[in-house]
């Protein structure tokens, strides 16, 4: 007889274990169980299982919907949020504009801020990138290049809900290929 593979995923493994013992006659302590339920995963103990399955954070929705009103249909950067926390948010999308690893002048790192984003103050943007240590800049203000750096998870929500709003909407083709039978 074979045997059939069922996955089980736990979203709070402390209250499956609290669950499991609350049903056992006479149950380990609840560190105790923990380990029992990892080394049955095989894991050495819940440290290990839990080194090696870091938990990803998670996104605050509200917040990136909030930050996407700050964009145009095109997904372009088109107001400046009143609020520092939210102003850096829609920032990290801008950074995400600018070419990786290419030092560019003052003139050109504005083309590029005024030419994909709708906000007309680009020394603005440009400045408040070198605040947040997103662009770097030389002391004389001549060379800037961004700097590169893991992307936290809700800049990270926003940057992808905008390349989404970006993609083009292509039509329902299906019927345009359709022959009748003959």
């Amino acid at each position: 007889m074979t045997r059939d593979v069922i996955r089980l995923t736990i979203a709070d493994l402390s209250h499956f274990t609290k669950t499991l013992r609350g049903v056992l006659p006479d149950p380990p302590s609840h560190v105790e169980m923990l380990n029992h339920v990892a080394q049955a995963a095989g894991y050495k103990n819940f440290q290990h299982l839990r080194s090696a399955n870091t938990p990803e954070p998670q996104v605050d929705q509200r917040k990136v919907d909030r930050a996407l009103r700050n964009f145009d249909d095109k997904g372009r950067f088109a107001n400046w949020p009143a609020k520092t926390s939210m102003q850096h948010l829609c920032l990290w999308a801008v950074w995400a504009l600018i070419s990786p690893r290419v030092t560019m002048n003052e003139r050109e790192i504005s083309d590029v801020i005024d030419q994909k984003t709708a906000v007309s103050d680009a020394a603005q943007i440009r400045r408040s990138l070198v605040e947040m240590k997103l662009l770097t800049r030389t002391k004389d203000g001549s060379r800037y290049q961004r700097v590169e750096q893991p992307v936290p998870v809700e800049p990270r929500a926003l940057i992808s809900a905008l390349r989404e709003a970006q993609k083009p909407v292509l039509p329902d083709v299906a019927f345009a290929f359709h022959r009748p039978a003959t």
